[in-house]
């Protein structure tokens, strides 16, 4: 059986940056998907594309939105930018069915709980990094999609 050792993955907690001994990061990626290392998963890819450069990655999967931000918090500030990825499935596709009804369970989260991610996940998570660290530079990790009959609007 193949033994993993904690950094095996890329660091998801303070605690896990520390046994790294890594006193700063350079890069934090938010993901509106739970962390899953696979290449199927855009976020652990960017992430792991940046670590084989040298980079210091961590990331936060599906951070709560709603509250106090503690998850948007708890890494502390990067050394070069944040990045956000809304996660593999589009978020929309994700909370409603073709005839937009809401869906009962999130493909995407831990024993398919609804509700770990917001509608445009993208937009939120960028609102909250740039209110909470205006001066950090934030990075869209996306695919393009268009949903007819769905209107999506940019916000600077």
């Amino acid at each position: 059986m193949k033994t993993f050792k904690l950094d095996n993955w890329l660091p998801t907690t303070k605690k896990e940056v520390e046994a790294r001994g890594w006193d700063y990061l350079d890069v934090i990626l938010f993901s509106g998907d739970a962390y899953v290392d696979h290449p199927s998963f855009g976020a652990a890819v960017i992430g792991r594309v940046l670590e084989a450069e040298g980079l210091r990655v961590a990331i936060v999967p599906q951070p709560d939105w709603r509250g106090d931000y503690r998850d948007f918090k708890k890494l502390g500030v990067p050394r070069l930018f944040f990045g956000v990825s809304a996660g593999a499935m589009d978020s929309m596709i994700n909370h409603y069915t073709a005839n937009k009804r809401l869906r009962s369970d999130d493909a995407y989260t831990p024993d398919q709980r609804p509700g770990m991610r917001p509608d445009y996940p993208s937009i939120v998570y960028t609102k909250i990094l740039k209110e909470l660290y205006p001066d950090v530079p934030v990075v869209l990790v996306t695919k393009s999609l268009c949903h007819p009959g769905w209107s999506i609007v940019v916000q600077s």
